[in-house]
């Protein structure tokens, strides 16, 4: 047993070498093939390789590079259309901060049916109180427990990639009014 572990510890520590020095030669090859290794101002230690920023062996573990700009929520507690069956509404507020863990949920303080009366929020759905073998449950299911697998929050983001999504209605070409009842399809 003790040889075992004496042979695991010699190849790591055999290793450890062999890596940093992998990454030592692998960030310098990078300019010595040809390939722009220029910093861009304010940031030493770094290259890029076909538009794309990459750290060299250098770069100081404590450089403090600021952070993207990041969206801002839209959180004007406005009620968002649906754009397919079944699509899980979207959170129309603020949930930075929020803990959802296996201990606390804090959707749960304003959203759990003893609680909306007070908070003025809609109630989750009973499918959340249902067990995977549709036994209705007293307490929200703990397959619906982590909100956030499903319920999304709105930001001002533009879109990465195009989309031409059209929901059911507008394929059909039916009109916003015959869509809700008012003289659809015969």
């Amino acid at each position: 047993m003790k040889t075992r572990f004496l042979i695991a510890a010699l190849a790591l520590l055999a290793g450890v070498p062999a890596l940093t020095i992998g990454a030592t030669i692998g960030a310098t090859g990078i300019a010595s093939r040809g390939v722009a290794a220029d910093a861009p101002a304010g940031l030493p230690g770094t290259g890029t390789v076909g538009g794309i920023k990459i750290p060299s062996a250098n770069h100081p573990i404590t450089l403090d590079v600021p952070a993207e700009a990041t969206h801002r929520e839209i959180a004007d507690d406005q009620k968002r259309a649906r754009n397919y069956a079944d699509q899980p509404p979207l959170i129309p507020h603020a949930i930075r901060d929020y803990q959802i863990d296996l201990n606390i949920n804090k959707c749960l303080t304003c959203h759990d049916r003893r609680n909306t009366e007070g908070s003025q929020a809609p109630m989750l759905s009973v499918t959340h109180f249902q067990d995977r073998d549709g036994q209705t449950l007293g307490t929200v299911a703990a397959r619906r427990y982590f909100c956030t697998q499903c319920h999304v929050p709105q930001t001002d983001a533009q879109q990465i990639v195009p989309n031409s999504f059209r929901d059911f209605d507008a394929v059909l070409g039916h009109s916003q009014g015959q869509s809700q009842g008012q003289g659809g399809a015969k």
